[in-house]
């Protein structure tokens, strides 16, 4: 039998210097979105701005919710 892990919800976002991390219930990181808040650095490094970092970083947290929703 294939183990399954899990990652249960409520997961909540947090944000640092460089990026916004997606983590769950028990504190493991799911996901990191990467952004830069300089516009001539955004560009050489085709990063995010913080702004949109930070609305996918929300909407990845809130993929739990809209499973359960289809179940």
């Amino acid at each position: 039998m294939p183990y399954v892990r899990r990652f249960p919800p409520p997961w909540s976002v947090e944000e640092n210097d460089v990026c916004f991390i997606v983590k769950d219930a028990n504190g493991q990181a799911l996901a990191y979105v990467y952004f830069e808040e300089g516009p001539g650095r955004r560009s050489a490094a085709n990063r995010l701005t913080r702004d949109e970092a930070r609305r996918i970083a929300a909407n990845i947290g809130k993929l739990p919710e809209l499973l359960k929703r289809r179940a």
